[in-house]
């Protein structure tokens, strides 16, 4: 079985790393280019960059934040946030960056995906979903229904840093990216975002089982406890911020506890 991973994200907003609830609410947390470091240092396995204003923006990410990372980590590197084109592509990974992810573009012109893959690999490209349970009174056929003590819902997929519904079915989208050469999914429930009280396993589990490429976890981490259960659930990594941002716990205290749960991720 392949090592599991641990993910710190920093989200940047005016350059600066920022956190917040469900896609609201953001503080601060710190500067960018000094996290990277701290976390490439604590044992971090990867590190995500995430522009998450560039698109409802509508401007370029912020090219030298993503050169000044860089060149501080020796651990892989995905960035996304406005990129919209091979070109865009092409620029960031010029600037350091391993792989891109690709959410709003990917939506809005899904032949990106497959044009990235053939040019750059598919390990270099990464699909970022953004989901949110949408409930309904009927069942519709055309998605993949679920059903809790609030009544029948299915995921749907959220552009523009979680602005904009799609109507899309992320379930079935996921399939669709994997067929059009992406690499992994950073799959996030927005739901769960910033509340701490651990990922959307349902979404987490149900997505990795219908795609055969990583699935990582985004949304909600607030233990431990939370890391291991969403590897249980057939994560492949866990996506994480809040809780390492405000020192509440550390990369090691959670790679320990996985560890002594018998998940095999790489420790040194």
């Amino acid at each position: 079985m392949l090592a599991k991973r641990i993910i710190p994200c920093l989200d940047i907003k005016d350059g600066r790393v920022v956190k917040g609830t469900k896609f609201l609410n953001l503080r601060d947390a710190g500067n960018p280019v000094e996290l990277a470091e701290y976390y490439d240092n604590e044992g971090a396995d990867e590190l995500v960059f995430l522009d998450i204003t560039a698109s409802a923006e509508k401007r370029d990410i912020l090219i030298d934040v993503v050169e000044r990372t860089a060149e501080k980590v020796f651990i892989p590197l995905t960035v996304g946030g406005g990129i919209k084109s091979i070109d865009d592509f092409r620029k960031i990974l010029n600037a350091g960056a391993d792989k891109i992810s690709v959410n709003t573009a990917a939506v809005k012109n899904p032949d990106l995906i497959k044009e990235a893959s053939e040019i750059f690999g598919s390990q270099c490209v990464v699909v970022a979903i953004d989901a949110k349970r949408h409930y309904t009174n009927k069942i519709d056929e055309n998605k993949n229904m679920f059903k809790d003590d609030k009544g029948y819902f299915w995921f749907e997929v959220y552009i523009y840093g979680g602005r904009k519904g799609t109507g899309i079915d992320a379930i079935s989208w996921a399939k669709k990216v994997e067929e059009l050469g992406a690499g992994e999914i950073l799959l996030t429930s927005m739901d769960k975002d910033g509340t701490k009280d651990g990922y959307d396993l349902l979404l987490t589990k149900t997505v990795s089982e219908n795609v055969n490429i990583p699935v990582i976890a985004s949304g909600g981490c607030g233990k431990p406890e939370h890391v291991h259960e969403a590897f249980v659930n057939k994560a492949d990594a866990a996506l994480m911020a809040g809780i390492l941002h405000y020192k509440e716990y550390t990369i090691r205290e959670i790679k320990e506890y996985c560890i002594k749960k018998g998940i095999p991720i790489r420790f040194d």
